[in-house]
C-alpha cells in the first residue's frame, strides 16, 4: 500500500485547497491509498530561519510525515502570481532525502481565470528537489464557485480531470514505490 501525503497552501483545510486535497485524497483511498494531511491549524510550523526553527518538534513531525510518504499532492491558491508563502514555507522543509524519486501531483486554485502560474512555479521548486511532478495536473478557476453547499465539485469536467489526477498519481506511486 502507499502512503500519499497532502500539504494545503492555505493555514486550515477548510479553505479551497482543504476542500480539493480532501476530494482528491479520497479518491486515492478508493484506489488502495494510504493518505494524510498536515494541518497547520493544529500544528504550525517556523519559518525557516527562524530562531529554534530546526530544532521545532513540529518541524521533526512534519519532516518524518512526509519521509514517510510515497508521494504528494500540493494544493494551493496563487498570490501574485505564484504559490502562496504558506505553500513556500512547507517546501521549503522538505529537504532532497525526502522529496528524491518521489512522484507530487499538483493543484492550484484561483480566484479568476485559469492559468499555470502556480502550477509552473511548484514544478521548478520539486525538480529542484529532485522529486517527479507527473503530467497530469489540476488548475480551478472561479474557485468560489467551484463547490456545491456538499463541498463537491460543481463542474462534470473538472470531476473527471480530478479523478483522472488521482488515478495517474496512484499509479505513478506505485511504479516509483517499486524503484526505491
Amino acid at each position: 500500500m502507499v502512503r500519499i501525503m497532502g500539504i494545503c497552501g492555505t493555514w486550515g483545510l477548510d479553505s479551497a485547497n482543504g476542500q480539493m486535497l480532501e476530494i482528491i485524497l479520497a479518491l486515492c483511498k478508493k484506489q488502495g491509498a494510504e493518505t494524510c494531511v498536515w494541518d497547520l491549524a493544529s500544528t504550525a510550523l517556523p519559518f525557516v530561519g527562524e530562531p529554534g526553527c530546526w530544532d521545532h518538534a513540529g518541524v521533526k513531525e512534519y519532516q518524518q510525515m512526509a519521509a514517510d510518504a510515497d508521494a504528494f499532492i500540493l494544493s494551493s491558491p496563487e498570490y501574485h502570481g505564484t504559490m502562496s508563502g504558506v505553500m513556500k514555507n512547507q517546501m521549503d522543509w522538505i529537504t532532497n532525502d525526502i522529496a528524491r524519486g518521489k512522484p507530487f501531483g499538483l493543484v492550484s486554485t484561483l480566484g479568476g481565470a485559469s492559468n499555470s502560474n502556480t502550477l509552473n512555479h511548484m514544478r521548478i521548486s520539486i525538480r529542484n528537489l529532485h522529486g517527479w511532478v507527473i503530467p497530469e495536473q489540476v488548475a480551478v478557476a472561479h474557485v468560489k464557485d467551484a463547490f456545491d453547499d456538499a463541498g463537491a465539485l460543481v463542474d462534470e469536467a473538472m470531476r473527471e480531470r480530478v479523478e483522472g489526477f488521482s488515478i495517474a498519481l496512484v499509479a505513478a506511486t506505485e511504479l516509483l514505490a517499486t524503484t526505491r
